[in-house]
C-alpha cells in the first residue's frame, strides 16, 4: 500500500506530523509511505527514516504530475492539493469535514475540531488515520520515538563550539508565534555565567539585522557568538544537533531541537489554540514555560528570573 501524508506549511508543523510516517509503519510495514511537502521543509521530511519517498509541492504544483498512491491524508488543508488529488483519482482521500473544499475531494471525513481538543498537534494529527483502521492513541511523552529522526551525517558549525554548555537562542519567529521581548533575552545572556554558558544567537540574516538596530549590546559580550544568516537550513539542523540546548518562543527550530533530543525550553501564552498543550515540542529533553498571567500586549509576559531557572537546570 502506498500511502501519503500532505502537509505543506511551516517547519514547526512538519517536525509534528513526522510521528505519523511511524505509526503508519508500525501498522502497516510493508507500506511505502510518501510525504509532501514544500522545498523549504523538505531538509526535515528527509530526516525521517519512516518516509520513502519525499515529494515537492512547489514542483508538482506546476507539473500537476503526482505519483498515483492508494492514500492521501489531508493533514494540512490545501484547496489546491486537494483538488489534484481527486483528479487523479486517489482510491482514498482522506481529510477533516471541518473544511468545506474537502466535501468534495474527500471521500473519507473525519469530524475533530483542534482549535478546542485538549489534544497536542502531533496526537491530533493521529486522529485522520482512523479511515484506515489505525485508532492508535499515544502520550505526549512517547511519540517522538515514532517520528524516526536521523542524526545529521555532516558537523557544520561544529568549529564554532566551545567545552562549555552551547546554548542556541532564536530570538525572533517571523511572526508565526507570540516573541519574547529581546530586552529579556539581554538580561539573561548577563545573568547566565560567562565560564559556564556559549550563547549562539540564531535566526535570518535580517533578524540579524532588527536584533544588532535594537539591541545591539547583545553581542558585546564574550560568551556571544552571533550565528544569524551564518547557516542554510540543512547547515542549521545540523548545527543544532551538536549543541546542548536551544530557547526559543514556538517556533521552527524549537521543535528541530525537540527532535533533536537536546535540550529546550520553549516559550509560550496561555492563550488557546497557541498554548504549549497544543504546540509544545517533542522529544527527550522538552520544556516550557506557559505565562501565568496572559498578556494583552505582542509580547509574552514570562519573567526573566524563570527563565534562568529552567536554563540553570540545564547546566
Amino acid at each position: 500500500m502506498k500511502i501519503l501524508i500532505s502537509r505543506t506549511d511551516k517547519i514547526g508543523d512538519v517536525v509534528l506530523t513526522l510521528p505519523m510516517a511511524g505509526i503508519i509503519k508500525k501498522h502497516f510495514p510493508s507500506s511505502a509511505v510518501y510525504f509532501l511537502g514544500s522545498s523549504y521543509t523538505r531538509h526535515i521530511i528527509e530526516r525521517c527514516s519512516h518516509v520513502d519517498h519525499f515529494l515537492n509541492w512547489d514542483e508538482i504544483s506546476q507539473s500537476g504530475k503526482l505519483p498515483q498512491v492508494d492514500v492521501i491524508v489531508h493533514v494540512f488543508p490545501n484547496k489546491s492539493v486537494a483538488q489534484l488529488a481527486a483528479k487523479k483519482n486517489i482510491k482514498t482521500r482522506i481529510g477533516t469535514s471541518h473544511r468545506i473544499f474537502h466535501w468534495w475531494t474527500c471521500n473519507r471525513l473525519v469530524s475533530f475540531t483542534r482549535k478546542n481538543s485538549p489534544l497536542h498537534e502531533s496526537q491530533l494529527n493521529l486522529k485522520l488515520l482512523t479511515p484506515i483502521k489505525i485508532n492508535e492513541e499515544v502520550s505526549l511523552k512517547q511519540i517522538y520515538k515514532y517520528a524516526g529522526w536521523q542524526k545529521s551525517k555532516t558537523s557544520s558549525g561544529k568549529d564554532l563550539l566551545t567545552d562549555k554548555f552551547n546554548l542556541i537562542m532564536h530570538m525572533k519567529s517571523k511572526g508565526s508565534a507570540k516573541e519574547w521581548p529581546l530586552q529579556n533575552y539581554l538580561e539573561v545572556i548577563e545573568q547566565l555565567p560567562p565560564d559556564k554558558v556559549q550563547v549562539f544567537v540564531s535566526g535570518t540574516d535580517e533578524e540579524g539585522s532588527m536584533i544588532k538596530e535594537e539591541y545591539p549590546e547583545i553581542f558585546d559580550f564574550e560568551h556571544v557568538t552571533d550565528t544569524t544568516g551564518k547557516f542554510s537550513l540543512s547547515d542549521f539542523i545540523s548545527f543544532i544537533g551538536q549543541c546542548d540546548g536551544l530557547l526559543a518562543c514556538s517556533t521552527g527550530p524549537l521543535h528541530m531541537a525537540g527532535i533533536s533530543g537536546i535540550k529546550c525550553l520553549g516559550l509560550y501564552p496561555e492563550t488557546r489554540p497557541m498554548h504549549p498543550g497544543r504546540w509544545a515540542p517533542i522529544g527527550p529533553q522538552t520544556h516550557w514555560i506557559e505565562e501565568s498571567i496572559p498578556s494583552k500586549s505582542s509580547h509574552l509576559n514570562i519573567s526573566v528570573d524563570e527563565v534562568v531557572r529552567e536554563l540553570k537546570r540545564f547546566l
